[in-house]
């Protein structure tokens, strides 16, 4: 038995999507692994749920920048 977990690897919904026949839901690892060989081999996939960086838009609040307090 492995006793060194494989590393989870974070991708896009959509890559899961297309790769569905190939992929199943495995519970115990909360994880996407490939059908047949995944409970001991390959990669062990999840559905990236991290934000992306999105670009800072116009502020429209107040400048406080350069601004001395007296």
């Amino acid at each position: 038995m492995r006793t060194v977990k494989r590393p989870r690897r974070y991708v896009a919904r959509r890559w899961l999507l297309l790769m569905r026949p190939w992929l199943r839901y495995s519970l115990a690892r909360d994880a996407y692994v490939l059908r047949g060989v995944g409970r001991h081999i390959g990669p062990v996939l999840r559905p990236d749920r991290r934000r992306q960086a999105r670009r800072p838009g116009r502020f429209d609040g107040i400048e406080r920048r350069r601004v001395s307090a007296a």
